[in-house]
């Protein structure tokens, strides 16, 4: 059956129909109109549902005995009315993904929240911890500040998840740049040999093997897209008799994961550095004839030849040093891709698709820590990064 539209045309315009919550909790139905398009009014009616169900929520939960409130009807309301009123997008996104993501579905049967205690918890915090190696420190941490509150407004006279088990946090694995520091590295990138490349992490947070596996056959500029069905990888050749590596070769392999294959959309400036890279490409092959090796590898070497898998990591060492930045490799820019994404508001499930993890638990591991930072990467491609 065809999805009714929550909107309708009536006397030259459009509507959308009304919900009003009393005080007595019985609810008044009614309609607004006025609007241009149907468009305009199912945007109205999602921003009016949503207030509904604000206004349901918090009217439950001040009627309700608060010693008959479930945990999870608290942690919702607590979560919706109370911490994402006062935190920045990224905290807010991370708090939703550890609540609805992880501590709901690992909640085998809810109780009562004056009956939660630290064994209660402890248990819980324990199936959580096995999500991944952050899962348990993050998750016990939005926890206590959710009970901490709790004791605040007198839902609980004590907070149980002091007394629960500690979870050692991971430090962050890669280094971060400000949005100021970004600024200046891709200044300083811009006049550099490899300025596509690094562009490839920041705005589309590839991999280096699938930078350096990419082929000019993989864009499409009508759609403004590039295709990842690859990376270079290193193919050891082993000594018959010691079995040690003799030497290292660089081939063609599948991404790391079926996820990996994938299809992102490109800002203009890295069309514009791709469309640069092809003609200094085709000026190397004028240039050197048949000695050319033509693998059509956007990212290679002056004859053709793929480079060495170090060779992006060396150079970016020495970008950093030339222009006093803290040191970073090839990942931090596909992190520093993500954090851009996280402080957006991207969802972390579509985040996790745009990198090609795995799971989202994947992603969850990698960027709890980047969600937490209070100096926060703001995007600023295409119009924003247009020299």
């Amino acid at each position: 059956m065809e999805k009714k539209s929550v909107a309708f045309f009536e006397r030259g315009s459009w509507y959308h129909r009304t919900k009003t919550l009393n005080k007595d909790g019985t609810v008044k139905y009614g309609k607004k109109g006025g609007f241009e398009s149907e468009q305009d009014a199912v945007k109205a009616y999602k921003l009016s549902e949503k207030e509904f169900k604000q206004q349901q929520r918090k009217l439950m939960m001040e009627g309700k005995n608060r010693q008959e409130v479930m945990l999870k009807d608290y942690l919702i309301y607590w979560y919706e009315e109370v911490f994402s009123q006062r935190v920045e997008n990224t905290t807010k996104m991370l708090g939703a993904y550890v609540l609805y993501d992880l501590v709901f579905p690992n909640m085998e049967q809810d109780i009562k929240l004056r009956y939660v205690s630290a064994e209660y918890m402890d248990g819980l915090l324990e199936k959580l911890s096995h999500s991944c190696a952050s899962a348990g420190n993050t998750c016990r941490t939005y926890l206590n500040i959710a009970f901490k509150d709790a004791v605040i407004e007198g839902y609980i006279s004590r907070n149980p998840i002091p007394d629960t088990k500690p979870y050692k946090r991971k430090a962050p694995k890669v280094t971060i740049y400000s949005r100021d520091k970004l600024k200046i590295f891709l200044k300083a990138a811009s006049k550099d040999d490899w300025y596509l490349e690094y562009l490839l992490g920041v705005f589309c947070g590839l991999r280096k093997g699938e930078i350096l596996g990419l082929k000019f056959s993989d864009f499409d500029f009508d759609q403004h897209t590039v295709k990842i069905e690859r990376q270079l990888g290193a193919s050891p050749v082993m000594e018959e008799r010691s079995g040690k590596i003799a030497s290292c070769s660089v081939e063609e392999k599948d991404p790391k994961t079926p996820n990996s294959f994938r299809t992102l959309r490109i800002p203009s400036v890295v069309e514009r550095e791709v469309l640069r890279r092809q003609q200094v490409v085709e000026a190397h092959k004028e240039l050197l004839l048949d000695n050319y090796e033509d693998n059509g590898y956007i990212s290679c070497q002056s004859n053709g030849k793929p480079h060495g898998l170090s060779s992006m990591n060396t150079a970016l060492t020495k970008l950093c040093k030339r222009n006093g930045l803290p040191k970073i490799s090839v990942h931090s820019l596909r992190h520093m891709f993500a954090t851009i994404l996280i402080e957006q508001g991207v969802p972390l499930i579509k985040i996790s698709a745009l990198l090609g993890h795995s799971s989202v638990n994947t992603t969850f591991e990698y960027y709890c820590d980047v969600m937490d930072e209070n100096e926060n990467i703001i995007c600023f491609m295409n119009e924003k990064y247009s020299t």
